[in-house]
């Protein structure tokens, strides 16, 4: 009987050993697995700083928006905001740049085909490529137009004023003719265009200006996935044939057509692949922003790719460009300096396009 319980006591205190040894086992593997997920974490978080990149990389998802252009898009960047309304002075002089202000958002209502002042545009307004009147960062806006210019441009192989830029867009965007530069209509433009830069110093782009410049991928852009993209995403707004949706009183569009008769032709600056896509990727469909964007890159270049592919009006570009090597490697019209048809200068892939220049 002393045997049995010296027996039974010594398994007793084996198990409670063995049982001291089990929850050792587990706190030392439960250590070493916060060790290697914290280590997991920091790797993560000095390599892929962004999230959207992580579930990239997981989901093997082609990421194209380089380091540069992710720390732009972040949040804590400090963008160019327009002066506020409360700031424009009372007087001849407000009045002008109220004038033009309503010049930009509704131009078709003055100046399209059944203008109030002149019938020489096709129906578009400014506003519908420069969104919320040239104010909305990364949506083509304003902010660095009177502080940069006067200023040479490749386009034209000039030094360009405002004047000549804001007619640049009246024949090419609007399709149209081009304002007299002593006419009310554009001594207002011109005086909203400079009221809106000027809280930015002369020579400077604040951040957000203009059109953001989506990164590369490594195909052609595709035509036929836009399609698709664009039946889902922008029939609803911008019609099954892209003619848009004109409204009540048949003197503007509430949404813009993208091609046909009625919309920007082949000299204008977002006929150009890259402009378009990142014109795209931060403003469209309606809702998107810079910092949430609603189309992935590869879908904003196939869109784009697809919208410019329809058919629009034409104009002639010989002048272009005088200076054949200063041509953008999406200009999708011969001479070129390089090899390249004109198909890949249009649809890309840009990448060789790029690399070839460099050398």
């Amino acid at each position: 009987m002393i045997q049995l319980m010296n027996g039974l006591t010594k398994v007793k205190v084996i198990n409670e050993e063995n049982k001291e040894g089990f929850i050792g086992s587990i706190k030392s593997l439960s250590y070493a697995m916060i060790v290697m997920f914290i280590g997991l974490f920091l790797i993560v978080a000095i390599k892929i700083p962004d999230v959207r990149d992580l579930l990239n990389v997981f989901s093997g998802r082609n990421t194209s928006v380089s380091k540069s252009k992710d720390s732009e898009l972040s949040k804590n960047t400090q963008y160019w905001r327009a002066p506020e309304e409360s700031q424009i002075p009372t007087g001849r002089e407000g009045d002008l740049i109220k004038y033009g202000k309503e010049l930009i958002i509704h131009t078709s209502k003055y100046l399209g085909p059944r203008g109030s002042v002149a019938q020489i545009s096709n129906g578009m307004n400014c506003n519908n490529c420069h969104l919320e009147g040239g104010t909305k960062p990364w949506g083509n806006n304003y902010s660095a137009v009177f502080s940069t210019y006067p200023k040479f441009r490749d386009r034209s192989g000039a030094v360009e004023t405002i004047y000549k830029r804001v007619n640049d867009c009246f024949e090419r965007s609007l399709n149209g003719r081009p304002l007299d530069s002593n006419s009310k209509e554009m001594k207002a433009i011109y005086a909203y265009i400079k009221w809106l830069g000027s809280n930015v110093n002369k020579g400077q782009k604040p951040a957000g200006s203009g059109l953001y410049e989506l990164a590369f991928i490594n195909r052609a852009a595709n035509p036929d996935l836009g399609k698709k993209i664009y039946v889902a995403q922008c029939k609803s707004c911008h019609q099954a044939n892209g003619e848009g949706m004109i409204n009540g009183e048949g003197n503007e569009f509430t949404y813009p057509p993208l091609w046909g008769n009625n919309s920007y032709n082949q000299g204008a600056g977002l006929f150009r692949l890259t402009r378009f896509a990142g014109y795209i990727k931060s403003n469209m469909p309606l809702g998107a922003t810079h910092d949430a964007p609603i189309l992935t890159d590869e879908q904003a270049w196939d869109l784009a790719a697809y919208v410019n592919s329809m058919p629009r009006p034409q104009m002639n570009l010989s002048k272009d460009w005088p200076n054949i090597k200063t041509k953008p490697i999406d200009h999708p019209f011969g001479p070129f300096t390089d090899e390249f048809s004109e198909n890949q200068h249009k649809y890309g892939p840009f990448g060789p396009i790029k690399e070839k220049r460099s050398k």
